[in-house]
């Protein structure tokens, strides 16, 4: 016995005052809502209509139970519209999880704007290198770069497209020399991230073909925004994505080797742990990332 259809079906036939009416209004026939108030009552120990012919009435434990089956019904409705506004409301507490380097180059500067255009908002950012487990961590949305997010029952926004080139500092470049093939790479002081695929094998796609380096990076670190420092003090040559490159590239840090050249790019997902993750707050947020992720 479904206990809210039943109270809601008691109700409506006590307000209607008629098992007919009632039955009319609920779409059911009106031998059903007898049947189902006579399992009531059975169920109950207790009589809480009496009926003849002509009239119905509430028997005292009827009277009851229609009051507090009423307030649970309102009680029930109130709190089903309380989380509907809510969902269309950018309020709450948003707890998003990145990369450092994408958390710091990219998410961070366009928080201020984010978090005026929605001050009731509360915010947890959390930036961690390693794919973290969202259930677990209570992240209502993970920001992921892969070249392709495995099956499993997260849920995942495609946002963006990363490009993946060869760079290294000017004065490094001045005195070990400019590769002006792939295979010249091997020649040069290698800096590997290690959480990359691509950590000692570079598959270079260029203009007509296709070269795939065999690789054992001298120096390895594991966050992007270290190995993109340790680059631009001169300290060898290797991969970096465009989101952490590019300013350095415009100060004239770093520039791109080998520019027909470039890695696999890998995709910029917004991963939840279901659909009816994203509510309005995670919806605004990854709007407004997107944003900030057009060319």
């Amino acid at each position: 016995m479904d206990k809210l259809s039943v109270m809601n079906a008691f109700r409506r036939i006590v307000e209607r005052g008629s098992f007919a009416r009632a039955a009319e209004d609920l779409g059911v026939s009106p031998a059903l809502l007898s049947r189902e108030v006579k399992l009531l009552e059975e169920s109950l120990g207790a009589v809480l209509l009496t009926r003849t012919t002509r009239s119905m009435s509430l028997t005292d434990a009827g009277q009851l139970y229609y009051d507090e089956a009423s307030g649970i019904l309102d009680a029930v409705s109130q709190i089903e519209t309380r989380i509907r506004d809510g969902a269309g409301a950018v309020r709450g507490h948003l707890k998003v999880n990145a990369s450092s380097s994408f958390g710091q180059t990219v998410i961070a500067p366009i928080l201020p704007e984010f978090l005026d255009a929605y001050p009731d908002l509360r915010l947890t950012l959390s930036m961690d290198d390693r794919v973290v487990d969202m259930v677990e961590g209570g992240f209502d949305v993970s920001i992921r770069i892969r070249t392709a997010m495995p099956d499993s029952a997260l849920v995942a926004r495609k946002l963006g497209v990363v490009r993946q080139q060869i760079f290294a500092a000017p004065a490094y470049l001045d005195r070990v020399g400019i590769p002006q093939s792939p295979q010249d790479v091997l020649n040069h002081r290698v800096i590997g991230f290690l959480l990359a695929d691509h950590l000692t094998g570079w598959t270079l796609h260029g203009p007509s073909e296709t070269v795939t380096l065999d690789l054992d990076p001298t120096i390895r670190v594991g966050n992007s925004l270290v190995l993109r420092d340790l680059l631009i003090s001169g300290q060898g040559i290797g991969t970096l994505p465009e989101f952490v490159s590019k300013d350095a590239v415009a100060r004239g840090e770093l520039v791109c080797v080998l520019p027909d050249w470039e890695l696999p790019a890998p995709e910029i997902f917004a991963v939840t742990a279901s659909r009816l993750g994203m509510d309005a707050k995670v919806t605004a947020f990854l709007d407004h990332l997107s944003l900030a992720l057009q060319p």
